[in-house]
C-alpha cells in the first residue's frame, strides 16, 4: 500500500522556525518562478520543502548533459525533457497536493499577466543572458506591486537583490534602457555585484564567453542561491523582519568567506558604479568609456 501524504506531517519539522499559522500562510501563498535551471529549479524545490502550496513556473528549455554540474532536475533520465515538466513532477513528488501552473513557452509580453496572476511574490531564476524577459518581468512586477527578488550565482557565492513594491525599480537601479545589449550585460553584472567578491579566483578567464552566451557555474553557488532566496521569500511573505531593498545589494562568497552589503543610490548612475563599469567593459571586449 503506497504511503499516504499528510501536509501537516510532511512539513512538521518547519514548525519552530515558523509557527503553525505561518505555515498555513505559506501553504496558501502563490510564488512565480521564471527559469527552471540552475537557480530556478533549486528555488522551486526549496520553497516546496518549506511548504509553499502554489506556484507558477516558466521555462522554454529542455535539460541537456551540460546542465549536470548545477541544475536540480538534470539527470540522464531527464535529458531532452522539458524543464517545466520535470521540475513540476519533482515538486509534486514532495507535495502531491501542490498547485503548479506551467508555462512551457517561457514568459512573453503575451502571457506575462497570466504568469503573474494571483502571485504573492516573484522569484527570478532566468538565465543571465535572457535580459529581455528579465526586464519584462521586473517591470510588470513593479507596475503590479508584486515583491520581486533575484539571487545570482557568482563564482562560489550568491548576490541577492530585492525590489520592494513602491520602492526603486529594476530599471531605475540597473539603467538598461536605450543602451546596446553588451552594455546591458555590463550594467547587470555591475549592479548585481558592486563588491565583485568573485573576481579574485576565476581560474580560467577564457571560459567567460559573452559572445557565445556561456560562462562557468557551480552547484555550490546555485545551492547558496536557493537557501538565501528561500529565506528572503519567507521574510517577505511573513513580514518577519527587515530585508534591505534596492539600492541595497548583498553578496556572500563562500570561497572567500566574505559578506558584503552595498548601497548605491541612483543604481548604476552612482559614481562608484561608473568606475566599476569602466573596469568591467574591457573584460567584455568593450571600450572602457560609455
Amino acid at each position: 500500500m503506497p504511503p499516504r501524504f499528510d501536509y501537516a506531517t510532511a512539513f512538521s519539522r518547519n514548525i519552530g522556525w515558523v509557527t503553525a499559522p505561518e505555515q498555513e500562510r505559506l501553504r496558501g501563498a502563490r510564488v512565480a518562478v521564471a527559469g527552471m535551471g540552475g537557480v530556478g529549479g533549486g528555488h522551486l524545490l526549496t520553497l516546496a520543502r518549506l511548504g509553499f502550496g502554489k506556484f507558477n513556473i516558466a521555462d522554454l528549455d529542455r535539460f541537456e548533459v551540460h546542465n549536470f554540474n548545477r541544475q536540480a532536475g538534470a539527470f540522464m533520465s531527464t535529458v531532452s525533457q522539458d524543464k517545466v515538466d520535470v521540475m513540476a513532477r519533482m515538486a509534486q513528488d514532495i507535495n502531491p497536493t501542490i498547485d503548479v501552473n506551467s508555462f512551457s513557452c517561457g514568459v512573453t509580453p503575451d502571457n506575462v499577466d497570466a504568469f503573474l496572476d494571483g502571485v504573492d511574490v516573484y522569484v527570478d531564476g532566468i538565465d543571465f543572458f535572457a535580459i529581455e524577459a528579465r526586464r519584462l518581468l521586473f517591470a510588470a512586477c513593479h507596475a503590479k506591486g508584486i515583491p520581486a527578488l533575484t539571487a545570482a550565482p557568482l563564482g562560489m557565492g550568491v548576490a541577492l537583490m530585492y525590489f520592494a513594491p513602491g520602492g526603486m525599480s529594476f530599471e531605475q537601479y540597473f539603467r538598461l534602457d536605450g543602451v546596446p545589449r553588451q552594455e546591458q550585460f555590463a550594467r547587470f553584472i555591475a549592479g548585481l555585484s558592486p563588491a565583485m567578491l568573485q573576481r579574485h579566483y576565476l581560474a580560467a578567464p577564457e571560459a567567460v564567453d559573452f559572445a557565445g552566451q556561456r560562462g562557468p557555474s557551480t552547484a555550490m553557488a546555485c545551492d547558496l542561491c536557493a537557501g538565501v532566496m528561500g529565506t528572503a521569500v519567507l521574510k517577505v511573505l511573513l513580514g518577519r523582519g527587515p530585508l534591505r531593498a534596492a539600492p541595497w545589494a548583498m553578496q556572500f562568497d563562500a570561497y572567500r568567506q566574505q559578506l558584503r552589503f552595498t548601497w548605491r543610490p541612483f543604481g548604476n548612475a552612482n559614481p562608484l558604479q561608473r568606475l566599476l563599469l569602466r573596469l568591467i567593459r574591457p573584460r567584455l571586449g568593450m571600450a572602457a568609456g560609455g
